[in-house]
């Protein structure tokens, strides 16, 4: 594991409390701050590398997480969505994050209104098979990403490829990135490298989610 600073060290829980990480009289359980700091992160992502794309009037490599149009349910709804029926950690947003930011650099991509719903559900289901103790399978993250089984499995499938399947994060990588995720909320962290992100299917599942299903093996490093 990674070495920790020491003044990160001082108030890492005050960190991690604010972020809804851990549980807080403060923050509500069922609404971690993490979730707003991380949409409000992407959003602006998305809109700087789009009008970097529109000025310099050049094109966005094509992926399978590129959809036609972007979907309707903003990031914030899409991320609110997730955390909501998938029952997964606040943490492992802060992995998906992490994910995502190593995919960025693995990939000759921006992350933009077409590609970051897909980008999310992925990094989100693969942090928690990763890190969380019971998680849902990729049938009903599928459904609950608006994406059919077989398309959210090849997403999958070329997100661990593209990571060559390193998903290991080290105490010290995750306390940093937790505090940059505080810092956005002050308004003081300024994104150094765009990120990019393409849409997927405009199709939601109505109220009737589904039950837990079973789990998938887990990942080894």
């Amino acid at each position: 594991m990674g070495t920790i600073a020491p003044d990160f060290e001082a108030r890492g829980s005050e960190v991690y409390s604010s972020l809804g990480i851990i549980e807080s009289a403060k923050v509500p359980r069922n609404q971690p701050r993490v979730l707003s700091l991380l949409s409000s992160l992407l959003e602006r992502s998305v809109q700087k590398n789009e009008k970097l794309l529109e000025t310099t009037q050049k094109k966005d490599s094509v992926t399978i997480f590129h959809g036609l149009r972007a979907p309707s349910l903003s990031i914030r709804q899409y991320v609110d969505r997730i955390f909501k029926y998938s029952s997964c950690s606040p943490s492992c947003f802060v992995v998906a994050y992490i994910y995502i930011e190593r995919f960025m650099q693995r990939t000759d991509i921006h992350l933009t209104s077409l590609n970051v719903h897909r980008l999310v559900i992925t990094s989100v289901m693969v942090a928690a098979k990763f890190i969380d103790d019971a998680f849902y399978n990729n049938a009903y993250y599928a459904k609950v990403g608006g994406v059919n089984i077989a398309e959210m499995n090849k997403l999958e499938m070329k997100f661990l490829f593209s990571l060559d399947f390193r998903l290991h994060v080290t105490v010290g990588t995750f306390d940093w990135y937790c505090l940059q995720l505080e810092k956005e909320g002050g308004g003081v962290y300024q994104i150094e490298r765009p990120i990019q992100i393409c849409g997927l299917k405009e199709s939601w599942p109505n109220k009737d989610e589904p039950k837990h299903a079973a789990t998938l093996a887990r990942y080894s490093c």
